[in-house]
This record gives C-alpha cells, structure tokens and sequence, in this order.
C-alpha cells in the first residue's frame, strides 16, 4: 500500500470514529461498502480492514452476508453500560494516578485546555469529543490491557448519549456541565499528586454528576427500565 493509500485509510478510520461518535452515523444503521469506498477514495480490500478494525475497537459489528453495522444501543447494552460505569471509571482512574507519566499528564492538561475551548465556542460535538479524548488519556496511564479495551467501548456509548448532555440549549444542565469540567481540573492534579484513593472517588463523583440526567435521555417515561448505579457505588451527593 503507498502512503497516499495509507493516508486515505487512516482518514477514513478516524472520519468514521467521529461519525459514530457524534452519531452523524445512528445507533444500528448498517453501512453501504459501495458509498464508504468512494466516499473516501479507497479500494474494497482495504475498506473491509477499516471495518474490522473498527469492528475490534466496538464502533461497529460485522454481520455475515449484512455487512457492518454501527453498534447498536439496545436496552440490554444500556443497562451493562449504567453497571459497568462507574466501575470501570474508578479503576482506572486509581491505575492512572499510580503509573501516569509526566509526559502524560502534560498530555491531559492540553486536552483540558482544548476542552474549555470547546466549551466556549458552545460546540456539542466538539465537547463530547473532548470529553471522550480527557478518559482516553487516563485510560493510557492506566496502561492495563484488561480494562482498556472495556473503557474504550465504554467511551463509546458515553459520547454518543453525551451529544445530549453537552447540548448548549439544554440550559437546565450548564451547572453539572461546568462542574463537570472543574472535575477534570480535579482528576489532573489527583493524578499528578499520585493519590489514587481520591482519584477513583472522584471517578465515581464524576460519573453520578451525570447519571440521572442520562437516564432520562436513554429511558422514554413510559418504560421501565432498572438503570441505576452499580452494587456497592454509593449515593453522591448533588447527583440527582
């Protein structure tokens, strides 16, 4: 493959990331190979490792004789994704603030900054994207092969209900937003000070900042559905 080649793939796996992200591509809509290759100005082959790669990432799943798929949203993967949060949030929070390098830390202070700027601009996307990048970096320091894959599928359902939460004309939600963001002014001086008991409360604090406002997103008033916090993730105050 030449580099113009390469160059064209790797356009197009990060084109894709973002679409699903932003949900420009929805929940469970299945792509059309044909549109995607020349959209992006690649061959098949190539494509279908774009797919599969996407695929192991949990932005898409692969369907025999249907083609790919965006990953679904369904009430069963919402309710593992309410569970699994505030878990695997404080895990790796606690992994980040033991081993994160200074390197690192410099790395989540950049994106902190393009994080408030996106805040200003009053860019939902850019928010959800920034917000996702800010746990992507505390999944790298965290460095564990066990729980990365979980954060970054984890990061993919968040960002996408996150699109909601980050929504300027929401004005009910500008405290928990800002809070939100001073929080991870929070996580960077927890991680550099390496006090991983406070950075994984924090985790869960940050994580129930938002919890009830995303249910009411993900969950129509006439269902049902039991989403709440996880066994053993206790009540945080000025989470409702």
């Amino acid at each position: 493959m030449d580099i113009d080649s390469r160059s064209k793939k790797t356009q197009c796996i990060e084109d894709l990331r973002r679409k699903v992200l932003t949900e420009a591509l929805e929940p469970g809509v299945y792509l059309d190979e044909t549109e995607l290759a020349e959209i992006y100005g690649i061959s098949r082959p190539p494509l279908r490792e774009v797919l599969r790669q996407l695929a192991g990432e949990g932005y898409l799943v692969l369907h025999e004789n249907r083609g790919a798929q965006v990953a679904p949203m369904s009430h069963k993967t919402l309710r593992n994704f309410f569970v699994a949060a505030p878990m695997i949030y404080a895990a790796t929070t606690r992994l980040a603030a033991e081993n994160a390098t200074s390197a690192q830390v410099v790395k989540l202070k950049e994106c902190q900054w393009a994080f408030r700027q996106a805040i200003k601009s009053g860019d939902a996307a850019e928010r959800a994207l920034g917000n996702e990048r800010f746990h992507s970096i505390i999944g790298e320091m965290a460095d564990n092969e066990y729980l990365t894959p979980s954060l970054r599928r984890l990061l993919i359902d968040h960002t996408r209900i996150g699109m909601t939460f980050y929504n300027p004309r929401k004005l009910h939600l500008a405290p928990q937003r800002e809070l939100a963001a001073d929080q991870h002014d929070q996580f960077i001086d927890l991680i550099e000070a390496g006090n991983a008991d406070a950075a994984a409360n924090l985790a869960v604090a940050h994580w129930e900042l938002s919890r009830a406002q995303i249910e009411s997103f993900v969950t129509p008033e006439s269902i049902n559905i039991p989403l709440g916090r996880a066994p053993g993730v206790a009540e945080t105050r000025g989470a409702s």
